[in-house]
């Protein structure tokens, strides 16, 4: 099955949102790269995720926050933009925390979700995932998401252990 057919029926995207979504960036000119799980699922082998994690350029969120309200659902919390249509379980969220701004500049275009797309380098969506799994206001059930997805990059990469606290380490063994 490929995995684009794959992703259709996990998500139940009747409504082929990730493409809709993709489609207004693009037009728009808007750099993009994915982070979180579906970046890790680019590196690893993929877990299912009905999150895309995506960062863009600080400039231009007031500007693209107008077009995606257009044409899809759109509610802001603090660090994110989380975009949604009827008729798909696919959730694409705009992350608005700066620190991943230079992520941009470093991202290479890898397969998510079935479709090639720019991706965070690796050794960002760990740091990313460090920041998720360290963040106390975070809910217990997504830090250890991120604990396991943190596992799972060292386990192909275990060169970035050196990038991880000693803090999270110690919840890994």
């Amino acid at each position: 099955m490929l995995a684009s057919t794959f992703r259709r029926l996990v998500t139940m995207d009747t409504s082929n949102f990730l493409e809709s979504f993709l489609h207004v960036l693009e037009e728009a000119h808007v750099p993009y790269c994915v982070v979180g799980g579906q970046a890790v699922n680019a590196y690893v082998e993929p877990l299912v995720s009905l999150d895309l994690d995506v960062v863009i350029a600080a400039t231009e969120i007031g500007s693209i926050k107008e077009r995606l309200r257009s044409a899809f659902i759109v509610e802001p919390f603090p660090h994110s933009l989380n975009v949604s249509q009827t008729g798909s379980d696919l959730r694409a969220q705009i992350q608005t925390d700066q620190r991943y701004a230079d992520f941009l500049r470093r991202a290479k275009v890898r397969n998510v979700l079935g479709r090639e797309m720019p991706v965070a380098a690796v050794e960002d969506v760990l740091q990313g995932k460090v920041w998720a799994a360290s963040d106390p206001g975070r809910r217990g059930s997504k830090r250890q998401k991120d604990l396991a997805d943190i596992a799972r990059l060292l386990e192909k990469f275990p060169a970035l252990r050196v990038d991880v606290p000693d803090s999270l380490l110690s919840k890994l063994l």
